[in-house]
């Protein structure tokens, strides 16, 4: 009787995490060149454009808002351990007042690549000093956030507005699983 059993050893289950860090670290690095002004406020243009195109409600959004945080795109990657990143603007009165990035790691059942691009609209001064003012913004703390799709959008209007900041995902493309911005850290960047 083979009492052999088949179960994983400590080696082997490193060397897994090593290859999904390796798989998402390489995949992130391939884009990982920082874009310049002029770059990132370009994709900003086209996705605002995009997004306003299919969704009327986010003009609205926009018209209403203090400020609009656009990242043209965030790429996620990840096998069992995956990171997510990209460059986006702050426009205040339409025009270009400040430049971030948005990053965040993951564990668990995940393989694949998707990029995407989102819109974060502050619909109050206190919520857009908080992200001026932070060192570093990690979603989930400070001003409440809503998630925004397409079928939330219909009801939206300017006297339902009641929170500090409405967040739109939208240009999915790829093959990785759902979008979460839970656990992503908005930080300030200073481009060329």
């Amino acid at each position: 009787m083979d009492t052999h059993e088949t179960s994983s050893s400590p080696v082997s289950d490193r060397r897994i995490v090593l290859l999904g860090l390796s798989a998402a670290a390489a995949t992130l690095a391939s884009g990982a060149r920082a874009a310049s002004r002029g770059e990132i406020d370009a994709g900003a243009d086209a996705a605002l454009s995009r997004l306003y195109g299919y969704s009327p409600k986010a003009r609205e959004l926009a018209d209403h808002a203090r400020g609009v945080l656009i990242f043209p795109q965030i790429v996620k990657a990840g096998f069992i351990v995956g990171g997510a990143g990209g460059e986006g603007v702050l426009r205040v009165g339409g025009r270009s007042a400040a430049y971030f990035s948005v990053g965040a790691a993951s564990f668990g059942f995940q393989a694949g690549v998707k990029t995407f691009s989102l819109a974060m609209f502050f619909m109050t001064p206190s919520a857009l000093d908080y992200l001026r003012n932070s060192q570093g913004w990690a979603l989930g703390g400070g001003p409440s956030i809503v998630v925004v799709d397409q079928g939330m959008a219909v009801g939206l209007s300017t006297t339902t507005l009641s929170q500090p900041v409405y967040a739109m995902v939208f240009a999915q493309k790829g093959l990785e699983g759902g979008i979460s911005l839970s656990g992503s850290k908005i930080t300030h960047i200073h481009p060329a």
